[in-house]
């Protein structure tokens, strides 16, 4: 038992907790997420909850396991967490101290795509939180348009496409916190339906869903690791230029050639088949999906400027969000998203008349409403694609 190691004068202290152990800090955008290891011996009852505060006491967060994220942090600032366990007798003593870690802006990057001198080797990248024209990030290992995007908090992947004389299977990453080129990850299952189709991921595993055919194909890697993509499971129909996104737990996938209003969703840590979730407000493809961890929009289209959102942890049909800009857009489709925890981008694509763009609009997730000029892409060009640092699928 925990013999005199509760934390605070007053409580029960042979009969708290041992302390959290195994303390570290993973950055986000004016937040971190606190992870631990749960102490064994939990005193004279069970744990009821945890209690995470920064060095300097200011700012703090309580929650039922690890992680426990703490926000309304000042970004490039570095801070030290300790954690408490909390049982009927009292609070443990604290943890001993994380390793420093400091939040930032969430970062997207925008790559690949069609130009009107050709395909675009093209990644540029933005700061989610900060309003700005693109900058220059480095190039992929290939030009192509039609690939797909998925990341982690740390590596941003590429894959397939059509490199206008082909299509590719080739799979690229970057290390989205520097800049420089793309390197080489591995192969995708195969060439022929490598394109037309979308990423999303959660921390570990990325997928790429449907494609050229169309097929309703599902493949997957593991984005810490690099290596070919494996067989995931089959969509509930085969849909092409279709849009994505994911939650911790959950993958979802909407519209998609020809126009069809079906959203439907996979467990990602398993494999399997996706299972109907309920449809969008209308029918539509060409469109691009992100999300936060608990909400997931889908934007854009032929013939749309809507934004739909839904909450990725039930099933239902999508709600109206908003349009992608405050004024017309001229229904922008072929165009790519990147989201953060509180801000979601929509960036590129092309309008009705054909003409490629290179306008980044942006929304708060939380709140329902129009998008609102961010900035411009380094290059206008439709057909490409996006992930970020601080997705929704991250834990």
């Amino acid at each position: 038992m925990a013999r005199g190691r509760g934390g605070f004068i007053g409580q029960d202290g042979l009969n708290a907790p041992d302390s959290p152990t195994g303390v570290t800090g993973t950055s986000g955008d004016t937040e971190v997420s606190v992870a631990f290891t749960a102490p064994t011996d939990v005193g004279g009852s069970a744990i009821t909850g945890y209690r995470v505060q920064d060095g300097t006491k200011a700012h703090g967060a309580s929650g039922s396991s690890s992680p426990v994220t703490v926000t309304g942090l000042t970004n490039g600032t570095s801070y030290t967490f300790n954690v408490w366990a909390i049982n009927a007798f009292g609070y443990s003593a604290p943890s001993d101290a994380s390793g420093s870690v400091s939040p930032a802006f969430a970062r997207a990057v925008f790559g690949a795509g069609a130009t009107t001198s050709g395909r675009s080797n093209v990644l540029d990248y933005v700061s989610i939180g900060t309003l700005s024209n693109a900058s220059d990030f480095g190039d992929l290992t290939l030009a192509r348009t039609q690939a797909a995007a998925c990341s982690s908090s740390t590596r941003g992947v590429w894959a397939g496409g059509n490199d206008g004389s082909s299509n590719v299977n080739t799979i690229d990453y970057i290390t989205l916190a520097t800049t420089g080129n793309a390197t080489d990850f591995g192969d995708t299952l195969n060439s022929t339906n490598s394109l037309q189709w979308s990423g999303c991921s959660n921390s570990t595993r990325g997928l790429f869903m449907g494609g050229s055919g169309p097929v309703n194909t599902i493949q997957y890697i593991t984005i810490g690791t690099t290596g070919n993509a494996l067989d995931f499971g089959d969509l509930t129909e085969s849909k092409r230029n279709l849009a994505a996104c994911a939650s911790p737990t959950r993958g979802v996938r909407g519209g998609g050639s020809s126009s069809t209003n079906t959203i439907d969703y996979v467990t990602i840590a398993t494999t399997g088949n996706a299972t109907d979730f309920g449809d969008l407000t209308a029918a539509r493809y060409s469109l691009a999906g992100c999300s936060n961890s608990t909400r997931g929009l889908f934007g854009g289209g032929a013939a749309s400027e809507v934004i739909d959102f839904i909450t990725i942890a039930t099933t239902g049909n999508a709600t109206d969000f908003g349009n992608l800009g405050s004024a017309p857009l001229d229904s922008f489709e072929k165009l790519s998203a990147a989201a953060s925890s509180s801000r979601a981008l929509f960036g590129g694509g092309q309008t009705d008349n054909s003409g490629d763009v290179n306008i980044i609009n942006y929304v708060e997730i939380a709140s329902a409403g129009n998008g609102v000029d961010f900035g411009d892409l380094t290059v206008a060009r439709d057909d490409l694609c996006a992930c970020s640092s601080a997705h929704g699928g991250l834990s």
